[in-house]
């Protein structure tokens, strides 16, 4: 066998290797996440975050503020139904009231340190 024969061949099989290894690097499905992306447009504002549920599943969710209504509603994409769906609607007004009228964790004495008179 000559040189040539012999390089037209280690060319050939790497170049099949290659095409291999790039035909499974792109048959596998992998996840996309957009953790810790957020956007503002007009009195909105988005942001995506994770929640880790049972069975070691994790979703992502899309969280909406309104400014002008000061209300929070959360989405998820449901897979089964391919419909995003809303999981709660908070007011944040609310929130921020109940948060005022909240009491205070009662303090803690202070012990003395050293002699008492």
């Amino acid at each position: 066998m000559d040189n040539k024969n012999f390089a037209i061949g280690i060319l050939s099989t790497t170049a099949v290797i290659l095409l291999v290894g790039l035909m499974v690097i792109h048959s596998r499905p992998e996840t996309t996440f957009a953790h810790g992306m957020t956007t503002i447009g007009g009195d909105y504002r988005l942001t995506v975050g994770r929640l880790s549920g049972t069975n070691s599943t994790v979703e992502e969710l899309l969280y909406v503020v309104d400014g002008a209504t000061k209300g929070l509603n959360v989405y998820k994409f449901s897979v089964a139904n391919r419909k995003i769906e809303m999981l709660h609607a908070i007011s944040l007004e609310e929130m921020r009231r109940a948060s005022q009228n909240a009491q205070p964790p009662p303090a803690k004495k202070k012990r003395r340190r050293g002699r008492r008179p």
